[in-house]
């Protein structure tokens, strides 16, 4: 990518309508508003706008559902906030602690829980060790006290009943009036899963589901707000509206699963899982989010179902949300780049290398071992809380490497090099290692910068600007990535607790790269202004 001037109309879009009065007026800043226009629904039915609509106040009641998940009374916290431009960070948070470190912004609130929500507070991980319940490593129960103190599980279907009857109402409203058989079977059984907390059924229609313009994604999917104990899902929704042509351009990749598996390094047994041969890539636009897709960082992609029997009998459904990832790139990523690179490297940004990283990203999720090959069980029950951060390790590192071994078999047929892969993924990496040790997401890039600049593969002039070394940098992801495949499969727990402790560790590069991006008012991340 050229040089983009992006900073005029970025400080415009970041200051606009901030009290320069409050406290809060540079941290709401740091998300830059994007607007989420109203869609073309020229090739909709009437029907198919109707059940768009229903969509929409099914996810309102997720977002309902995921503040009472990790924090509680929303209108209790709102309601005790003055500051205008605080109340808007806390909805921003869904809380009134800082996504990136956990701590308390409002008066009167400690500081987040590793828990969140789903724990008692008082509750400590040795005591959840030696309970005998089987139902608490349900991803779908809530643990409680009970009168007389001890634990007891809640599953979600009961906690939060009176939200999930609604949204089962406007599924099945919606399943009554689509002319689609397979949106019908998906809504009747999503509907059916969310009142029971079994999920098996409606992941299967959901990818059946392919011949449908429009998607809705609902449920407790992610477990990144429970750093406890790495278990317990948050609920999010998602609108979207597929891109048929570019999705039709992504499908090739589909069948190519198992050499993508040969092309990852390291020992064959620790790279076995093939998903089932109803995997699929969609490439969509995003028209609304809720709960915690909406909370602090936004997602620009998916990878689900989560189950991994879904996963290995019929697969995974991968989705670009393209109209995010344009933003995402636009605000932020091109911009930190070009701030942060040494001019001879930043002319390598380039957003079609951008998304097609995304795209391998999400890829890399279906890739490696879901269980392990000792009988420890599933990847997360042997890695507990390590999990979540070395399968985004996995991901972001595989990612890459992928899309250049791509381009060297002349298989991605775009207008970027490997250097421009590369420098564009380090420019994504420099960017999100901001949301510090908080996040699985920014531990893992923290770690990934650690063990690069271990391995020579860039250098930070005094100017504050880095230069890169890509075969060193190749090389080096290579290594991590087999390292991460091998604590993987084996559940190594305790190695991936010492490697964690070793390099997920910020330093003064990431404090000084925060302060140059501050002062050029590169936006943290996104929120979004959804237009109907």
């Amino acid at each position: 990518m050229k040089k983009i001037l992006f900073f005029a109309a970025l400080a415009a879009a970041i200051s606009c309508n901030q009290s320069a009065q409050s406290p809060f007026a540079r941290r709401v800043a740091d998300y830059a508003v994007v607007n989420i226009e109203a869609p073309d629904l020229s090739g909709i039915s009437d029907n198919g706008k109707e059940v768009l609509n229903l969509y929409r106040f099914a996810a309102d009641e997720v977002d309902a559902i995921y503040w009472e998940q990790y924090f509680g009374d929303k209108q209790a916290l709102l309601d005790g906030i003055a500051d205008p431009v605080q109340k808007t960070y806390a909805q921003i948070n869904y809380g009134p602690w800082d996504r990136f470190t956990s701590e308390s912004f409002v008066e009167g609130y400690d500081n987040r829980l590793p828990g969140a929500g789903f724990y008692p507070a008082d509750m400590t991980a040795e005591e959840f060790a030696a309970w005998e319940n089987p139902d608490k490593n349900s991803p779908y129960t809530l643990v409680r006290r009970s009168e007389d103190g001890s634990l007891e599980t809640v599953w979600y279907h009961d906690a939060y009943k009176e939200h999930l009857d609604k949204i089962a109402k406007y599924l099945r409203a919606a399943a009554d009036i689509t002319i689609k058989p397979s949106v019908k079977r998906y809504l009747e059984s999503k509907a059916d899963a969310l009142l029971s907390d079994k999920y098996y059924q409606s992941g299967l229609a959901w990818l059946d589901m392919d011949d449908s313009k429009m998607d809705l994604v609902i449920g407790p999917n992610e477990a990144a707000d429970d750093q406890l104990m790495g278990l317990k899902r948050s609920y999010e929704a998602f609108v979207l509206l597929k891109n048929e042509a570019r999705t039709e351009e992504l499908m090739q990749f589909v069948s190519r699963i198992g050499e993508l598996q040969e092309d990852l390094p390291g020992e064959a047994a620790y790279k076995t899982f093939q998903p089932g041969a109803g995997s699929n890539i969609f490439s969509c636009d995003a028209l609304y989010y809720a709960g915690k897709a909406n909370a602090g960082v936004k997602v620009i992609a998916l990878n689900l179902p989560s189950d991994t029997d879904v996963q290995r009998e019929h697969g995974s459904r991968s989705i670009l949300l393209e109209n995010v990832i344009r933003a995402k790139y636009n605000y932020i990523v091109g911009p930190a780049g070009e701030v942060l690179l040494a001019p001879e490297f930043s002319e390598h940004l380039s957003s079609d290398a951008f998304f097609w990283n995304i795209v391998f990203r999400e890829v890399a999720h279906g890739l490696g071992v879901k269980e392990t090959v000792n009988g420890k069980g599933s990847v997360e029950q042997a890695l507990g809380n390590y999990a979540l951060t070395l399968e985004e390790l996995k991901a972001n590192t595989a990612s890459v490497l992928l899309v250049c071994k791509l381009q060297d078999h002349h298989d991605i047929h775009h207008l970027f090099t490997r250097k421009d892969a590369l420098t564009t993924w380090f420019a994504g990496l420099l960017r999100s290692s901001r949301f510090g040790e908080g996040s699985a997401l920014g531990r893992a890039q923290i770690i990934i910068y650690n063990f690069l600049k271990e391995a020579g593969a860039f250098q930070r002039k005094a100017t504050g600007q880095y230069s890169l070394d890509f075969d060193a940098m190749e090389q080096a992801l290579s290594d991590l990535t087999a390292l991460v495949l091998k604590t993987q499969a084996t559940g190594d727990a305790d190695f991936a607790a010492a490697f964690e402790a070793q390099y997920a560790q910020s330093s003064e590069d990431f404090a000084a790269n925060r302060r140059a991006l501050g002062l050029e008012q590169i936006p943290v991340d996104i929120r979004f202004n959804f237009k109907r």
